[in-house]
């Protein structure tokens, strides 16, 4: 990974431990976010605009929540603008990526390669055993023939610490709002 581009998008708790991470090994990291994090300042991490990412990463990370600006983020317009080759990772929200241009640029090699924990049209696919199930999400079926398409199922949550830690921040929010704090 040394010398290589990485572009985080989103740089919250989960997006400043991905762009520190990279940091360390070695990547010209640049971040894009709403808000600047004085964390990526420290490490000198530049805020760049959308435009740089998707034209200068060779590895790009969505990190971002699922807003009504972020809904399809990637999509056949900025696919066309990626960098030849590009890593996607989307550990985001589903929406994030519009699929069947992902799946387009997977296609043309426009992108190189695609890491998903998330998927748009998740619900009837992961949290049970489907197994025995015939696959009709044609799109789904579509990114599970790619040797270059990992998917995780949206497991990186599906861990006790990060279950405690969604659980403290749940009771604290209520509390808050209870109280007529902010969240």
């Amino acid at each position: 990974l040394a010398g290589k581009t990485a572009g985080v998008i989103g740089t919250g708790r989960i997006g400043a431990l991905v762009a520190r991470l990279l940091w360390h090994f070695r990547c010209d990291v640049i971040v894009h976010d709403m808000v600047e994090n004085p964390k990526m300042t420290e490490l000198g991490i530049p805020m760049v605009s959308l435009e740089q990412i998707w034209e200068r990463s060779d590895i790009i990370s969505l990190n971002c929540p699922l807003t009504p600006e972020t809904h399809h983020l990637v999509d056949e317009a900025v696919v066309d603008r990626l960098k030849p080759g590009v890593m996607l990772v989307n550990t985001g929200r589903g929406a994030l990526i519009d699929t069947v241009a992902v799946i387009e640029g997977l296609k043309s090699g426009r992108i190189g390669s695609l890491a998903l924990d998330v998927y748009e049209e998740e619900a009837p696919l992961f949290f049970e055993d489907r197994s025995d199930q015939v696959l009709t999400d044609d799109v789904f079926a579509r990114l599970l023939t790619f040797p270059n398409v990992v998917i995780t199922a949206h497991q990186a949550f599906l861990t006790r610490e990060a279950l405690d830690a969604i659980a403290a921040t749940t009771v604290s929010n209520l509390s808050d709002l209870a109280a007529g704090r902010p969240c």
